[in-house]
């Protein structure tokens, strides 16, 4: 029992730990900025042990993707992964090793804590070895999830933001606009909605410039984001140019049809929330209301029967 209570606990501040790395961060320049001026206001000292904990920080990546580095060149590494990382937004060529080598190192590190630190909490030779078993599955499925999750938060944000960046594109289109310089507009307007979008729809433009041609850029764009909605909307401008149809037209029917979508999204979203509910009835609301109700006629009971007694 105190086994189950230490891996439920444990798994309570992992679980928590996640949750606030998820959880919104301000910009990279404001925290910069920030640190900066607080630095300057500690002095010195203060300093020197931000410096100290950066190079720390700096040593333990560079050990974890040195070991990336050596398990990558052994195993290889499976397009799915690389996919997968860019996806989660780490285009870095650092990622790979930085990955394989946390989903490596970090079951061997938490399996050898709790192998030195569960005996000495008193438990048993097979509670230790469970212990084990269970800190370093966990250190091997951490990384995993982290990524999956980070995967499925960018594409919700993009699916959110697409119907309304479907009509600014649209109306720079029938404005005049070309297509790349379309993109250009959308992608500067979209950006205090959704930064994932807005980054994507840029990175599209600097490839066409860079000598891209535009059907593998936004092929580029449909495998970088991996959401069915935004494949469908490449495959429909790759027909476009490739037929000569009007792009301001196919562009408004595709976009009545994701503002479709949308509707249909938040109506499903809506209909399940009486399933959801459910739960917290029963086990939240309804012993309450039972204690309410019927504790009072339990309590005359209880004392009548005890007056017969009597």
């Amino acid at each position: 029992m105190l086994l189950v209570l230490f891996c439920v606990g444990v798994s309570a501040a992992f679980a928590f730990l996640f949750v606030l790395e998820m959880a919104p961060r301000r910009s990279q320049a404001v925290t910069e900025r920030l640190t900066e001026l607080q630095s300057i206001g500690l002095g010195s000292r203060s300093v020197l042990q931000r410096r100290h904990r950066q190079e720390q920080a700096e040593r333990l990546k560079s050990v974890i993707q040195a070991f990336g580095e050596t398990v990558q060149q052994r195993s290889g590494v499976p397009g799915a992964i690389r996919q997968r990382l860019i996806q989660a937004g780490y285009p870095s060529p650092s990622a790979v090793p930085m990955y394989l080598g946390t989903r490596a190192l970090l079951p061997a590190v938490l399996g050898g804590g709790s192998l030195i630190l569960l005996p000495l909490l008193g438990l048993s030779a097979a509670g230790s070895i469970f212990g084990v078993v269970y800190f370093a599955a966990m250190g091997y499925v951490l990384p995993t999830l982290y990524v999956g999750q980070r995967i499925r938060r960018r594409q919700k944000e993009m699916q959110r933001a697409l119907p309304d960046a479907l009509d600014m594109l649209v109306v720079s289109v029938e404005a005049g606009l070309g297509l790349n310089q379309a993109l250009v507009r959308v992608a500067e307007e979209i950006d205090r909605m959704s930064p994932v979008l807005s980054e994507q729809l840029s990175l599209v433009n600097l490839e066409i410039r860079a000598g891209t041609a535009r059907e593998e850029a936004l092929r580029n764009l449909a495998d970088r984001t991996g959401l069915a909605d935004i494949a469908s909307l490449v495959g429909m401008l790759i027909q476009t140019e490739r037929f000569g149809t009007s792009v301001a037209q196919a562009l408004r029917i595709h976009a009545d049809t994701m503002r479709t979508k949308r509707r249909q999204r938040a109506e499903e979203a809506a209909a399940k929330t009486t399933i959801k509910l459910i739960f917290p009835l029963v086990f939240c609301i309804f012993p309450a209301m039972f204690v309410v109700i019927l504790g009072p006629a339990l309590i005359q009971i209880i004392a009548a029967l005890k007056g017969f007694g009597g």
